[in-house]
């Protein structure tokens, strides 16, 4: 085997990124089920109020942004791990 392969495969920077893919792709499984369950609420608070819920609204923003830290996280365009290895509410990298 190459030496540099090897080394690659040895390198436990690597395996730990990987885990922590595994762990935010299943959070992110999760948070496409909440987003479902917000949208279909929120729409029910439109339909019935003539507004959505402003509470459901926030939340639905901060979830979106949360998805995108992930999805970010996951395609390799940032190093930076986001909730529960961060604060909830920080900034998305640019």
């Amino acid at each position: 085997m190459n030496d540099e392969i090897k080394e690659h495969l040895e390198n436990s920077t690597t395996w730990s990124r990987g885990f922590h893919m595994l762990l935010f792709g299943f959070i992110y499984w999760i948070a496409k089920f909440v987003i479902f369950g917000v949208v279909v609420i929120n729409f029910g608070f439109a339909v019935v109020t003539g507004a959505p819920n402003v509470s459901l609204t926030a939340f639905g923003q901060q979830l979106s942004l949360y998805v995108y830290q992930i999805l970010r996280f996951l395609t390799f365009n940032s190093e930076y791990k986001p909730f529960p290895f961060d604060n909830w509410d920080s900034e998305p990298e640019v």
